[in-house]
């Protein structure tokens, strides 16, 4: 009797171990499944993040060339402009468009159409397009002799160290607004600045220049 007993125990704690351990995978599987599951829902979201970039980058491909293309023409076809502002935007490369109708307006001195297509250039971001909208703005006040509102925008532009927009080119045209204020001392200061700062630009060659003529004038 007992025999059969302790036999009985046995097959019980064999059955309740079994148990435990299909238990013990079953639970362990619906979590790997959850993890896997996880796992390929982010890969998923990864992918599509990855598709929709290609094709944004793609678009945004096109729209640059399509924008450089209608520039580059532009004294040949002057129809082109009406284009080039349906292409003007907030856009990373509309607003390119902005900054080359601008150009295109200064250039054929109409300071007032330029200036209306850099004003409608954003604050954000402030990349690329924005300094050199803001350097635009700084040279139609410069062309207009207002001196103090073309340096409030280079220094501010300074102060702000952009990461997309040369330092020399800025503390060169508050040299050059300096220069033709009379202020010679704040001039030299700034063309010696971009001279020993940047000797290998273009602005650093062209501030050794100024340097050279300012000295000899003393």
């Amino acid at each position: 009797m007992k025999r059969k007993f302790r036999k009985k125990l046995k097959e019980d704690e064999l059955v309740t171990t079994v148990n435990k351990i299909f238990h013990f995978i079953q639970e362990r599987t619906k979590k790997l499944m959850a993890l896997v599951l996880g796992i390929l829902f982010i890969v998923v979201i990864f992918a599509g993040m990855k598709f929709i970039k290609a094709k944004n980058k793609k678009s945004e491909n096109r729209l640059l060339t399509q924008i450089i293309n209608l520039h580059s023409d532009l004294n040949n076809k002057p129809e082109n402009l009406a284009r080039l502002e349906e292409l003007a935007g907030d856009g990373k490369f509309s607003r390119l468009a902005y900054v080359l109708l601008a150009t295109y307006w200064m250039e054929n001195g109409d300071s007032d159409k330029a200036r209306s297509f850099v004003e409608k250039i954003p604050e954000t971001p402030k990349d690329f397009f924005y300094y050199q909208a803001k350097d635009l703005l700084a040279q139609i006040h410069f062309k207009r002799k207002e001196y103090d509102k073309s340096l409030e925008i280079y220094k501010k532009m300074e102060e702000e160290s952009p990461k997309d927009y040369s330092m020399d080119v800025i503390l060169f045209h508050r040299a050059e607004i300096n220069e033709e204020k009379g202020d010679v001392e704040q001039a030299l200061a700034l063309y010696r600045r971009v001279q020993d700062e940047f000797p290998q630009t273009f602005y650093g060659y062209e501030a050794s220049q100024k340097v050279g003529k300012l000295e000899t004038q003393k």
